[in-house]
């Protein structure tokens, strides 16, 4: 493997979407959500193994989950992990990654992939990324990978593509025409007979030049800190002055920042058995179910009349649960959760709504 492909994995979310199960001490990156034995995050780390050498995946998360990162993966040099003072979206994350590895190599190429995802064809997917790194390395292009969409998902953003190959030698590049985030029902159903249009991953690949490049015209005021930083990058001053940036750096997504604006974005048009575990109804499609659509972890559960229930409790609780349709049920530690299915959106505002009322313990 060149010694020019670098991996950053970010894992610095909350998790919010899947309280009680993920919880502010420990997210559900760092939760054996599928039941393999292995945590979102340890997967992650051993899929990205196969495109870049083990000592160039670097891991960015919140200064306050550095323990939990290096307990997860100890093989992990303690100076590839980045500490992000607080969270400020995915672009903040994003550029700090990119300068730091612009001063150990400015000719780096650059993938950036989520720590809480779903991937079921993993080859493909190395290979994918594999082709994806070459492409970046002969041009100034924004790659991401959008995945054929199965179904008119509203919890996705969309991607839609030109229908002329953009890179001759490969085929399933594209270029970008429109990204939209989260639509209705609809709007998501044409998409899908439209036939140009891909689920938005949120996994990229660019050499840190094409990025770096991006950010000084598309956001010069987040270059500008970053920048700044040059010459304190993998030194003892590095974490004291990220202090200071960060308080100074507003919170934007990278898809906002960069990726809509840009005119030199590019998609690879993948199937690779996706899905990015970001709420309930995900979890619920990528587990077992019973003969009533039911998904169930918890070794003493019993239900009657149930179906299309996702169940999430201690393995030593018994539970019965009788006349329940397509609701959640979740218990972890000190909270409860039962909620319909389809109103799952609403988890965040009950997040929000017990911090205000009932303190920071059931977070």
């Amino acid at each position: 493997m060149t010694k020019d492909n670098y991996v950053v994995i970010m894992a610095g979310g909350a998790g919010e979407r899947f309280w009680p199960m993920s919880r502010e001490s420990r997210p559900k990156q760092f939760i054996d959500i599928l039941g393999t034995g292995k945590t979102l995050l340890q997967q992650t780390y051993e899929r990205l193994q196969r495109v870049c050498r083990t000592q160039n995946i670097f891991i960015v998360t919140n200064k306050k989950y550095q323990d939990l990162v290096l307990e997860q993966i100890p093989e992990l040099d303690p100076e590839r992990l980045i500490c992000e003072p607080t969270r400020k979206n995915t672009a903040p994350c994003i550029a700090y990654a990119a300068y730091k590895l612009y001063c150990m190599n400015p000719g780096a190429r650059m993938v950036v992939a989520p720590s809480d995802h779903i991937i079921l064809k993993e080859e493909v997917f190395a290979d994918i990324i594999r082709s994806a790194l070459n492409v970046a390395a002969s041009g100034n292009r924004l790659l991401t990978l959008g995945i054929t969409p199965s179904r008119p998902d509203t919890g996705y953003g969309y991607i839609q593509y030109n229908d002329v190959t953009a890179y001759p030698e490969d085929k399933r590049l594209r270029k970008v025409k429109t990204f939209t985030e989260k639509p209705n029902h609809e709007l998501a159903e044409s998409f899908l007979e439209s036939g140009d249009f891909l689920w938005n991953s949120g996994i990229f690949v660019w050499t840190v030049e094409a990025i770096i490049n991006a950010f000084e015209q598309y956001q010069p005021e987040i270059s500008y800190i970053f920048r700044e930083a040059l010459g304190k990058y993998n030194t003892p001053e590095e974490a004291d002055y990220m202090e200071v940036a960060y308080a100074a750096c507003k919170s934007i997504s990278i898809d906002y920042a960069i990726m809509e604006k840009s005119d030199r974005v590019y998609v690879y048009v993948s199937d690779f058995g996706w899905s990015d575990l970001g709420t309930w109804g995900s979890l619920f499609d990528a587990r077992h179910r019973d003969a009533h659509n039911n998904a169930v972890v918890g070794k003493n559960v019993m239900l009657y009349n149930a179906s299309e229930c996702i169940i999430n409790v201690p393995e030593d609780k018994l539970v019965v649960i009788q006349g329940l349709d397509g609701y959640i049920v979740s218990e972890d530690d000190n909270a409860l959760l039962i909620c319909k299915k389809s109103q799952e959106q609403q988890i965040r505002k009950f997040v929000n709504d017990i911090k205000l009322n009932k303190g920071q313990r059931y977070i």
